[in-house]
């Protein structure tokens, strides 16, 4: 019979259950993850969100009608157990408790979608389905985990660094970039679209004053790419600088990075085991890695690549070979970045834009920014873009914008990299691609 909480109040999350609490009455809530009936004896293993806890039910020691509730339990039910905590050098804490009361607030329904044990694999798109049930497995949760301690170490990074946190607008009339990688929306009476990057509303922030501002939010891309390292929903860490260069940025983005390794590797040590992963601190300062140099060093190795082209994924992993860690690309061709990056001055061709990389992986892209209003109209023009549709944005240049620099940070990537994953959909609760919308 499932029942209510009543009175009853949580006295302990199972980490905190030690040998200090023997002989105490605790109440414990949690799911049914295991249940081994011997008989004269059933252990239940209780999982809640920092752990697990053994409860034993010795047929001698307790009542029978207790006894036969225990056995009745089904795995993944939510249980609340009021009993006394014991010694016990079998029990995979030193401790269990002997149960005196229970409560079953909620029974599973049987057969579960997947095995949350994991003794029974299952694959990506089976644990995504069930993703509820995926999340309760210890490895999954870790990842999560994981990346709320680096969302939280960012957030305290700019906090210290004197960056404010703005919101900015995910329901846009314009792209910020142009091109089709766009969701459009019918807006009441006219077509709108879901925003790409906070990026012109980052640069507005430069004219209006606050000088150095973030934001950690979702942006939305229509690509079709269908691989392990793209998603049409992700978060991304943003900022942008006043009276910053290129390098300026770049070095507050490796601080950043190196912030959050030292938190992770203090805080999350258990998680970090659970996934099998020896997170080390990255060798500052990062290495910086020319265009030009990384144009030489991939037809050295025998796939071509013209000057001008972006990085191909074959290019990309021949780049991780040379450069296994954290990395900087600079002085990228001006042709194929965004009409709003500063190009070189000696060199047009080349401009302040830069990408970080981690192995063969893209995390963070980032530049100097053209502040001038005459030659950041001339770009969007050059770019195949109509001015007029950037017009509240370039407003904002007309009227005392100063030069300014930034990057965004593609916070599910950067979590790829601090939990050894490949695949990006394991770094999203509920990842959301060309196929998948649900759940």
């Amino acid at each position: 019979m499932v029942s209510l909480l009543d009175n009853w109040k949580r006295t302990h999350f199972t980490k905190n259950i030690n040998s200090n609490l023997v002989d105490e009455e605790i109440i414990v809530m949690g799911w049914v993850h295991e249940i081994r009936d011997l008989g004269g004896i059933v252990f239940v293993v209780i999982r809640d969100r920092d752990g697990k806890i053994q409860v034993t039910a010795p047929s001698k020691k307790i009542d029978s009608k207790l006894l036969e509730q225990i056995r009745s339990f089904r795995k993944e039910s939510v249980v609340a157990i009021k009993g006394k905590v014991q010694g016990s050098d079998k029990a995979p804490n030193g401790v269990e408790i002997i149960p005196n009361e229970i409560k079953v607030l909620n029974e599973a329904s049987q057969p579960l979608p997947m095995d949350p044990t994991d003794k029974v694999r299952a694959e990506i798109d089976t644990r995504l389905d069930s993703r509820f049930i995926d999340l309760r497995r210890d490895n999954i949760s870790s990842i999560f985990k994981i990346k709320s301690q680096m969302l939280h170490s960012t957030r305290l990074f700019f906090e210290d660094n004197g960056f404010i946190e703005v919101n900015t607008p995910k329901l846009v009339a314009s792209a910020t970039e142009g091109g089709t990688e766009l969701f459009p929306i019918t807006y009441f009476e006219r077509e709108a679209f879901l925003s790409q990057s906070p990026q012109l509303y980052k640069q507005m922030m430069m004219s209006a004053g606050f000088e150095r501002i973030f934001e950690i939010a979702q942006i939305f891309r229509a690509e079709e790419h269908d691989t392990l390292r793209h998603l049409n929903e992700t978060i991304s860490i943003d900022m942008e600088s006043s009276f910053m260069t290129d390098i300026d940025v770049m070095e507050i983005l490796e601080k950043l990075v190196n912030k959050v390794l030292v938190d992770v590797i203090k805080n999350c040590q258990k998680h970090l085991n659970i996934l099998n992963v020896d997170l080390k601190l990255s060798q500052c300062p990062f290495p910086v890695v020319t265009y030009d140099t990384a144009v030489e060093i991939i037809n050295s190795k025998g796939v071509e690549m013209e000057w001008g082209e972006d990085l191909s994924r074959a290019s990309e992993k021949l780049l991780g070979e040379e450069y296994p860690g954290y990395y900087f690309l600079t002085e990228w061709p001006s042709e194929i970045k965004p009409f709003y990056v500063m190009p070189n001055e000696k060199d047009p061709t080349k401009s302040h834009a830069f990408d970080l990389m981690f192995g063969n992986l893209e995390i963070s892209s980032g530049a100097m920014r053209i502040h001038q209003h005459d030659l950041l109209k001339d770009k969007i023009s050059e770019k195949g873009l109509n001015p007029d549709a950037f017009e509240s944005y370039l407003k904002s240049f007309d009227y005392g914008m100063p030069p300014h620099s930034g990057w965004g940070l593609g916070a599910d990537r950067f979590n790829m990299t601090l939990t050894g994953l490949n695949n990006i959909r394991e770094t999203v609760l509920f990842p959301r691609d060309r196929r998948r919308l649900t759940p």
